[in-house]
């Protein structure tokens, strides 16, 4: 029990950190559908993992209903998910999703077809999911990568990359003092509370 408060704890220091529009933390805990879609699948996943897979899957169906979010309770989901915007969101049954990943509303990580097995995306630490971007199959997106708004992405993500498009293209880098900082989605060092002054 107190790793799972401490692990809410975490998630809202994560989302005042990387969400601009956040005022406060009670704000954040009350107001924030993303994150109740993650805290409801961390209670799905351990119903999962102990084979009470109807009761998983009713109190999913339960949670997208409120929440707007459908996340499968046999996803893995890593520390400090940020699903900002929420509706519309599906993470399927075989996705491993790593830590410190912020995905926006309308964003798939979903399956091609009806094989067994793993068949949904693996995301790498940091990444960035834009909104209605469609990532699909066995594939793993790399760490610190960032995905396009509304791309299809159907083959690996190398570290560090941004892609887009229909089929998602990997884009050419910058100058080595542009792009992405790290800190906006990395949320590594998280020791208290408090509200990001």
């Amino acid at each position: 029990m107190v790793g799972f408060i401490n692990s809410i704890r975490e998630d809202i220091r994560a989302v005042l950190i990387r969400d601009p529009a956040s005022k406060s933390w009670i704000e954040v805990l009350l107001c924030y559908p993303g994150l109740h879609a993650v805290w409801a699948h961390r209670i799905n996943h351990w119903l999962w993992k102990h084979h009470v897979y109807l009761l998983a899957r009713f109190l999913s169906n339960v949670s997208r209903t409120i929440t707007g979010v459908e996340i499968h309770p046999g996803a893995e989901l890593g520390r400090r998910l940020f699903i900002d915007h929420g509706m519309g969101v599906v993470i399927g049954e075989t996705a491993v999703v790593g830590d410190d990943v912020t995905m926006f509303h309308g964003s798939t990580l979903g399956g091609t077809g009806t094989e067994k097995g793993k068949r949904h995306p693996t995301i790498g630490n940091g990444v960035l999911i834009g909104a209605g971007a469609k990532i699909l199959g066995n594939i793993t997106v790399g760490i610190n990568s960032r995905v396009g708004a509304n791309s299809v992405v159907l083959h690996d993500v190398p570290d560090g990359c941004t892609v887009a498009g229909i089929p998602a293209r990997v884009l050419p880098r910058r100058g080595a003092g542009s792009g992405r900082s790290e800190q906006k989605n990395s949320v590594e060092v998280i020791s208290s509370f408090e509200d990001p002054a």
